[in-house]
């Protein structure tokens, strides 16, 4: 006999996720779910994150699904097996790595998503194409105006590039040692963004975006990589709708304080996603001139 207990849930990235989960738990309690269950998330990725790790707590681990219906979701957050919630001192610091029993992808549920939502998914199919990708990054800067009106075939083949991308960086390290820490370009910088002006202010691929800009210039200032990389992937950022600048309210200091709790800090060391040499090359590292970032930082901050 299949039996169905429904939990709805606002998707919003500064919904009160911690709560959330709890009210999962309180669910799946009061309706007897046991170890053969399955939870499913059906929804963008603070929903398939925040079901993973309710998946993954409860009773010590069940089975659950992951029915992205939003392109961040598609083409990264459903793949990988990352799981948590947000904490008011830092983005995705509670979690787990959990993977999902399977992913189902319908990308026509992509057509009624507002615009700004596209763009932000957007910005990861980019970061694929300055990290390993250098074919893609190509195509994308031929049939952005495709991809942003939709064009299924466009869609699909975006979808599907991400997906074998963030699948093969994933079978090689799954729980972050290594080459999968190179899935954070931008990210440092944008969850600076997210968690200084409060989460949902900035959708987090808009983050991204700014971050991705300022991980290549900083890459430029470094002498790892060409200026025409940097302006490339500001240049296609822009056509996708998606921000390049930082915020006002964001001074050098405020960056310093947040990027310093960063997941990546290894014995209070900042290590960063740096582009290193041709297009589609990249290195996590902490091994760069600070001074480096501050010229990046001041670049960026009017404060």
């Amino acid at each position: 006999t299949l039996g169905c207990a429904k939990h709805w849930q606002n998707a919003a990235d500064q919904c009160d996720c911690r709560a959330a989960d709890l009210q999962v738990w309180d669910k799946a309690l009061q309706c007897r779910l046991d170890r053969g269950s399955t939870f499913l998330a059906l929804g963008g990725g603070v929903i398939g994150d925040m079901t993973g790790f309710a998946a993954a707590a409860y009773q010590r681990g069940v089975h659950f699904v992951q029915v992205p219906t939003t392109v961040m979701s598609q083409v990264d957050s459903s793949v990988g097996g990352k799981t948590g919630v947000n904490h008011p001192l830092g983005k995705n610091m509670i979690g787990s790595f959990y993977q999902p029993r399977c992913v189902l992808i319908d990308t026509t549920t992509l057509d009624t998503l507002p615009p700004r939502e596209l763009a932000s998914g957007v910005s990861e199919i980019v970061k694929y194409g300055l990290i390993r990708d250098a074919q893609l990054f190509d195509w994308l800067e031929a049939n952005m105006d495709k991809l942003l009106e939709r064009d299924p075939e466009a869609v699909a083949h975006a979808v599907e590039r991400s997906c074998i991308n963030k699948a093969e960086v994933v079978a090689a390290d799954e729980k972050e040692g290594g080459v999968r820490a190179t899935l954070n370009l931008g990210h440092t910088f944008g969850h600076a963004i997210e968690t200084a002006t409060g989460y949902g202010t900035y959708l987090h691929g808009e983050a991204v975006s700014i971050g991705m800009v300022m991980a290549a210039d900083m890459s430029v200032r470094l002498g790892w990589i060409e200026p025409s990389i940097l302006e490339r992937t500001r240049t296609l950022l822009e056509r996708a709708n998606l921000p390049v600048t930082v915020p006002d309210s964001m001074s050098i200091d405020t960056f310093k304080q947040l990027m310093a709790v960063d997941k990546k800090v290894q014995a209070g060391k900042l290590r960063l996603v740096l582009l290193k040499g041709p297009l589609g090359g990249c290195i996590v590292t902490g091994d760069f001139d600070p001074a480096k970032l501050d010229e990046t930082l001041a670049a960026f901050c009017k404060q």
